[in-house]
């Protein structure tokens, strides 16, 4: 197997941290280059010390064309808006990019700038971003330059409605996500939400109404389903370190057993190695420090329920940019996920 360099751009994060773990154990890869908006350029095992020993890589200054000359591929995990900036000049210097922020996700300029309260400074490229979760978009993914990588709140949302959409078994509207993440999903950046004291034994909701991941979801599930989708999101903040369970509400368009349900979500993701259809209610340790998505239905008084759990730093993270870079370079996509 030929050896891919690839570069991590914004190194300090949580989910740059998976980023380098997977990638250490890739026989394909090698982590070439790294960067932080750190003034010191601190060393990668300084940033994560779990890495101490694994990896002798220093980050450096962004910049595009010494990236370039030593990695064909970047992961940009940095904040949104962020990675807009750093894109273009990537790009222009030959670099594919796999983008964990949500800036290339929503193909409309306006609808991003209403929701993350930015306008977009790099509109033409939303219509080129493919967007990179392989169950439902595997074809355009191989051949891509730029790869806009779900979250883990979309990630779950999507994968668990896809099949019930797609077969037209539940109404596009009227659907009820009520998800919980973990606080790694909020990110490293020091903020009083997540001080010990303030999240600990407690639960909160947020984002109430307005949370910016609302779009994305309908619009995703909207391709899927031919219709238009429309969902009331409502996220909160469990006091875990990792982890999304998301308990989803619809209603059904015609009479249907559970039986069929769980059948007809298996015959969907039949030929997905990372999607997994379940009798039991799946928890978030089934799913943690992997990249399995977990799933189950019910039939409560009348309403379907789909119950699912998948990794946020993971699955909802850096394991799906593995997948998609694995895709991209036409390896086995599950390489260093399993």
């Amino acid at each position: 197997m030929s050896t891919t360099k690839v570069a991590i751009v914004g190194a300090s994060g949580y989910g740059a941290r998976e980023l380098f773990r997977l990638l250490l154990k890739h026989p394909g890869v090698q982590v070439a280059a790294a960067s932080s908006r750190q003034d010191e350029s601190p060393r990668v095992d300084e940033l994560h010390p779990s890495l101490a020993g694994r990896l002798d890589l220093r980050c450096e200054p962004f910049d595009p064309a010494a990236i370039a000359s030593k990695a064909e591929i970047a992961f940009l995990a940095l904040p949104h808006t962020a990675s807009m900036a750093a894109t273009p000049a990537l790009l222009e210097n030959g670099v594919r990019v796999i983008d964990l922020s949500a800036d290339y996700r929503l193909r409309d300029p306006a609808v991003y700038a209403d929701w993350y309260g930015h306008v977009h400074t790099d509109a033409p490229r939303l219509g080129e971003a493919v967007y990179g979760l392989p169950e439902l978009y595997r074809k355009r993914i191989p051949p891509a330059r730029l790869i806009a990588n779900p979250g883990c709140y979309t990630s779950t949302s999507i994968l668990a409605l896809a099949p019930l959409l797609a077969e037209k078994l539940i109404e596009p509207r009227g659907i009820i996500i009520d998800a919980k993440s973990g606080v790694s999903g909020a990110g490293r950046s020091p903020r009083l939400d997540y001080h010990f004291p303030e999240c600990n034994e407690s639960l909160a909701a947020y984002g109430v109404g307005r949370h910016r991941h609302t779009p994305e979801i309908e619009q995703i599930l909207s391709d899927v389903s031919g219709r238009e989708v429309e969902v009331i999101f409502t996220p909160h903040l469990v006091p875990m370190d990792r982890g999304i369970f998301a308990t989803i509400y619809a209603q059904p368009t015609r009479s249907v057993s559970e039986a069929d349900l769980l059948a007809i979500c298996r015959t969907y993701y039949a030929a997905e190695p990372f999607v997994r259809v379940r009798d039991r209610i799946p928890a978030t340790k089934d799913s943690a420090f992997t990249n399995f998505f977990d799933m189950t239905l019910r039939l409560v008084r009348g309403k379907v329920l789909v119950l699912a759990a998948l990794d946020n730093l993971i699955k909802g993270a850096a394991g799906v940019a593995v997948q998609n870079l694995n895709l991209m370079l036409g390896l086995d996509e599950t390489t260093a996920l399993l």
